[in-house]
């Protein structure tokens, strides 16, 4: 059965929330009584409060900062945020473990005993579920800025009432983005469902005056995505979490490495989601955007990796991001440590600040691009109504099963996996193989067009091995794959 993108009922969103509670022992608490938690996140400081905060940050055209970090321990995990607050982080994460992400909160709950015992974090994030919501409200309480659940989770449902009733006001993902990229085999129509009762839960605290954000996962794979294709995916997850009350939403870009194109790409996710909102009747709404330093390898030299984070911090303040995602000099080789991340606070906050009052002049190239993504998201989400019949949520399930909507190099069961991206001469990422992606004929010969020309400059064929060299090519110091560099 397909899902419909229709807002839950009260009685219904009550009747899941019953089984919701009941799966794990911190599901039972007091504190998650929807009377107490609106009052809980009532009583959540301004300054505290992350959508609240978004919105300052949009009227001032600023491009704010926030890490990713996440660790077993509660004490442990508020004195590395504290150390990322002291950093300059204007935005604090919790990132989620692993195990939480899957639901499987007993050995989450191992892992917690582990770390105690050895002294150190063994799970690869904060396990929220377990620590409940005094542990996550003693987070809050903790910091003096906004903090957002970060985690990658197909059923985020327990995870985002516990976070919620903590007084935490934002949280990441999304029905799509949070399943194709990070899992196998959990069908797309499920994990739509259960981020309608995410949305519905944020809908109802939203109508109950308390701003919430919720953030799509932009980057998706991280690797080569076409900027339309996400700009696409993150629109249809913004218009299914408004019609469920949502009215605060960040649409989410990972850096693909063409200045022009990531510049295009955010101006384009910021017009295209308001536009979008309008045409679909959904009022009142605040969207924003937030750019991911890159997400693909990084060089393993520190040097070279802290270069690559300079040049990520230009490119979002150049766009005008209103926030920005940060790496760190370790990102090829590990967890970092709190010095490690704060370090790359400090260095994408120079950056940003030096360019906060420069953003990239019109030109014909630049409008060129943005008019390409504009045209190609249009295709995209033409097509999946027209499959759905109308109806979004239906249709993007369809859109999956047909190809219509592809991710590269996705490991979800439920992608159609056909879709093969490559660079074309100035490092923008075009499609290579379209399988059966919803665009019309004469873009798909732009992008054969593109990828021809560049083929001609390295003397070569337009073939895969374009593809697989500029999939390493970053983390080799370049930004396209040529032969022999």
């Amino acid at each position: 059965m397909y899902p419909v993108n229709k807002k839950w009922s009260m009685d219904t969103f009550l009747s899941i929330r019953k089984d919701v509670l009941s799966s794990w022992p911190t599901g039972d608490d007091p504190l998650l009584d929807l009377t107490t938690a609106i009052n809980t996140l009532k009583s959540v400081p301004a300054h505290k409060n992350f959508a609240l905060k978004l919105v300052e940050a949009k009227k001032q055209g600023r491009t704010m900062i926030q890490p990713r970090a996440g660790i077993a321990l509660l004490n442990e995990h508020i004195a590395l945020l504290q150390h990322l607050e002291a950093a300059g982080a204007d935005f604090l994460p919790s990132t989620i473990d692993s195990y939480t992400r899957h639901n499987r909160y007993q050995e989450a709950e191992e892992g917690i005993k582990v770390s105690v015992r050895e002294g150190r974090s063994l799970l690869n994030g904060f396990p929220a579920v377990n620590h409940g919501v005094l542990g996550c409200k003693k987070v809050l309480d903790s910091i003096n800025v906004p903090i957002q659940a970060r985690h990658g989770t197909p059923d985020a449902r327990l995870l985002s009432e516990i976070i919620h009733a903590a007084g935490w006001t934002s949280n990441e993902g999304g029905g799509i983005s949070y399943n194709i990229p990070y899992a196998k085999s959990i069908p797309l129509a499920d994990s739509i469902v259960y981020w309608q009762y995410v949305d519905r839960l944020a809908g109802f605290y939203q109508a109950h005056g308390i701003a919430i954000n919720r953030e799509p996962f932009g980057p998706l794979t991280g690797t080569l995505v076409p900027p339309s294709i996400a700009i696409a995916i993150g629109i249809i997850e913004a218009l299914l979490a408004a019609e469920q009350g949502v009215k605060n939403i960040t649409l989410g870009y990972g850096q693909c490495g063409n200045i022009i194109q990531d510049v295009a790409a955010i101006r384009m996710l910021q017009q295209m989601g308001e536009s979008y909102m309008a045409s679909h009747g959904y009022k009142d709404m605040v969207i924003t955007t937030v750019f991911h330093q890159w997400m693909g390898g990084f060089p393993a030299d520190e040097a070279a990796a802290s270069g690559l984070i300079g040049y990520a911090s230009s490119v979002a303040a150049l766009a005008g991001a209103t926030k920005m995602i940060t790496k760190t000099v370790y990102e090829s080789i590990g967890v970092p440590t709190k010095d490690i991340n704060a370090m790359g606070i400090r260095e994408s906050k120079l950056v940003v600040s030096l360019l906060k009052d420069q953003k990239m002049p019109p030109s014909p190239r630049l409008a060129e691009e943005e008019n390409l993504i504009r045209r190609e998201v249009t295709c995209l989400l033409d097509k999946v109504l027209e499959v759905g019949d109308g109806d979004l949520a239906t249709g993007a399930v369809k859109a999956f099963e047909m190809g219509i909507i592809d991710v590269p190099f996705a490991p979800s069961k439920h992608n159609y996996n056909q879709i093969l991206p490559a660079r074309d001469n100035e490092g923008c990422i075009r499609i290579l193989e379209f399988g059966n992606v919803g665009i019309s004929e004469d873009i798909k010969a732009f992008h054969k067009a593109k990828l021809a020309e560049r083929a001609k400059t390295e003397g070569r064929e337009v073939s895969f091995q374009m593809t697989v060299d500029d999939v390493y090519a970053v983390s080799d110091g370049i930004l396209i794959g040529r032969p022999g560099k």
